[in-house]
């Protein structure tokens, strides 16, 4: 599946601007957030410095979201503790993305940050 670049540039604003409000600079030091793109999927990624000096930065998945191009939809998946992705039930699928990461955000159920 191919993402079209218009949504894709919307995407990625959209996530570079969520990862920076919900992680603001000074504490880039004890925690970070950013995004990984692979096709038409994006995830959300969580890493925290490691408690012994020298070994890099540890990352989790919190949130994925796959493009359907033939709907012209994203749909939000959860990771379970085995690392498989689920279809997040509470949210139906959406246009923007942005609404996606509201929910996300929101977590009203705990799945994504705990």
């Amino acid at each position: 599946m191919v993402i079209p670049a218009s949504q894709q540039r919307i995407a990625v604003r959209e996530l570079t601007d969520f990862c920076d409000r919900r992680i603001p600079l000074p504490d880039g030091d004890k925690k970070r957030l950013l995004h990984r793109w692979r096709g038409a999927t994006v995830t959300l990624i969580e890493q925290r410095p490691w408690w012994t000096e020298g070994i890099p930065w540890v990352e989790s998945a919190i949130a994925q979201f796959r493009f359907d191009p033939q709907r012209n939809e994203w749909t939000l998946y959860w990771r379970d503790r085995n690392q498989r992705w689920h279809p997040y039930e509470d949210s139906p699928r959406a246009r923007n993305i942005s609404r996606l990461l509201v929910e996300v955000d929101q977590d009203p159920t705990g799945i994504f940050w705990g």
